[in-house]
């Protein structure tokens, strides 16, 4: 099997508020949209974003039509933790979860876009691989 893309799809009742809120304060661009439905992507993330409005008549299958993205944690790695948490802060965006560091060297923070996805910036303060 040759995958040649990716993309994550999540259900949301407003597709422009999470749209903006990642263009905004995430440097995602519009790659493609139509009527309930946004296709973000961003150099170097390696996969596409995608907001799909909750109850959209062409989602398959159809039993995810009323479900929404509950429970769902999109993360990004960033080499600067807390230059990017400064921007945020700065930006006035809530802070869901403040700058955190795991025993297993995960330092992160979350915020939550206004559909409810909750966005997790990640850096590793060392090789996750070495943790133990």
């Amino acid at each position: 099997m040759q995958i040649t893309g990716s993309a994550i799809s999540l259900n949301v009742q407003d597709v422009s508020a999470s749209a903006d809120f990642v263009k905004q304060h995430f440097g995602f661009r519009e790659e493609m949209s139509a009527e309930g439905f946004v296709s973000l992507t961003r150099e170097g993330v390696g996969f596409n974003l995608i907001f799909l409005r909750t109850g959209l008549e062409s989602l398959q299958p159809p039993s995810l039509k009323a479900q929404r993205a509950e429970g769902v944690l999109v993360a990004f790695v960033v080499d600067d933790i807390d230059t990017e948490y400064a921007k945020i802060q700065a930006a006035g965006v809530p802070i869901t979860t403040p700058v955190q560091t795991e025993p297993w060297g995960e330092r992160f923070f979350q915020v939550t876009d206004p559909n409810g996805v909750i966005l997790q910036l990640v850096q590793w303060m060392h090789d996750p691989a070495q943790a133990g």
